[in-house]
């Protein structure tokens, strides 16, 4: 078989500036291919004028723009096609993100779906879409077991490899302390961080108002017990994580205590600032990927199982995170309560106040 001067790779999955957890991903992919192969890199995206910003690609197709006789060129001539990563298998989306993946089955270009999440997946319609590219792959890898299962679920028997999430292998970018003055984290507080998410199609049945409320009282929880200012990182700002932000202080007793990161960063520039955290509480995955780093997820997606916490990691405690924990996992339980703020506050966080 002749090698190769150039392999032509393309990637296709949630890219185009709207979160910055797949921006690392689409990264990752890009850095790591580039270091072991001569390649050329066709992206398919929602945003090609925000892709060109952010990375050295060879080719860009706005893919939401055009019809699958106008793509199907672009994908013809490609030696692989990768779908992925990121959590892109669920209801409301699959079906835009595997066309491409069609269209390759159909021209003989060998498709890999590369480190993706799934679910939720209860619309028959999908589940036998994502079943039949799924199946005609050359290989497939997922980036949790909780994906592998349900891909299981809904009748994938071909081989399906756990993997990593690519973005875990981003490095971070040192910020200078000039942008961390402008951004309020100069007063030597210990900070924390925390990443809301909107509720859609990636979320259904998620409730705004009580996830509010559970943050709003975590938040106040850590700044009382640990002096803490609150950070609120936005990474979807072409979503609604802004307001989301915003809406979660307005819930807040101690908003004084609380920011919203302003400035636009790249991934890696992101992990630089998560580098001065001392603990972070997320709802998207790819905020809670440092090490080192008191982490906690509060999971509001249906796949999770409902509303849960998740301890992620443990290592270098930098202050007394346990009684944090004791604290949201009694927010959680209570949440379902529909007494006053006040009233809940009182009632589950006083008991600890000397834990």
């Amino acid at each position: 078989m002749r090698c190769l001067d150039v392999v032509r790779i393309g990637v296709s999955g949630s890219y185009g500036g709207f979160n910055l957890g797949d921006e690392a991903i689409l990264q990752c992919i890009l850095r790591n291919f580039r270091s072991t192969i001569n390649v050329e890199f066709t992206v398919f995206t929602k945003d090609s004028e925000d892709t060109a910003r952010r990375h050295r690609v060879e080719r860009i197709i706005p893919v939401l723009e055009m019809t699958r006789e106008e793509v199907a060129p672009e994908i013809e001539r490609l030696h692989l096609f990768i779908l992925g990563g990121g959590g892109i298998l669920y209801d409301a989306l699959a079906k835009r993100y595997l066309r491409e993946a069609f269209i390759a089955l159909e021209l003989g270009v060998p498709v890999m779906v590369f480190a993706v999440g799934a679910g939720p997946l209860n619309d028959p319609i999908v589940q036998v879409q994502v079943r039949d590219c799924l199946e005609r792959a050359s290989a497939v890898t997922v980036r949790d077991r909780m994906a592998r299962q349900i891909l299981e679920e809904i009748g994938v028997r071909r081989e399906v490899r756990l993997t990593a999430d690519p973005a875990l292998l981003l490095e971070p970018e040192a910020v200078g302390d000039d942008v961390l003055t402008h951004e309020h984290f100069g007063d030597g507080r210990q900070l924390v961080g925390v990443s809301v998410r909107e509720p859609g199609e990636a979320a259904p049945g998620m409730e705004e108002e009580h996830y509010h409320t559970i943050l709003a009282n975590s938040a106040d929880f850590m700044i009382d017990r640990f002096g803490a200012n609150i950070i609120f990182v936005p990474m979807e700002r072409k979503a609604q994580d802004l307001q989301h932000c915003h809406a979660v202080i307005s819930r807040m007793l101690r908003p004084q205590h609380a920011t919203v990161l302003q400035g636009e960063f790249t991934s890696c520039q992101l992990l630089g600032i998560m580098d001065r955290f001392s603990f972070v509480v997320g709802m998207r995955l790819h905020f809670l990927r440092r090490d080192g780093m008191e982490i906690g997820k509060v999971g509001v997606h249906p796949a999770l199982g409902g509303r849960k916490i998740q301890r992620l990691k443990l290592e270098g405690r930098l202050f007394r995170a346990h009684a944090v924990w004791k604290a949201l996992a009694l927010l959680l339980a209570h949440d379902g309560q529909h007494a006053p703020l006040a009233l809940r506050r009182k009632e589950v966080l006083q008991p600890h106040a000397e834990d």
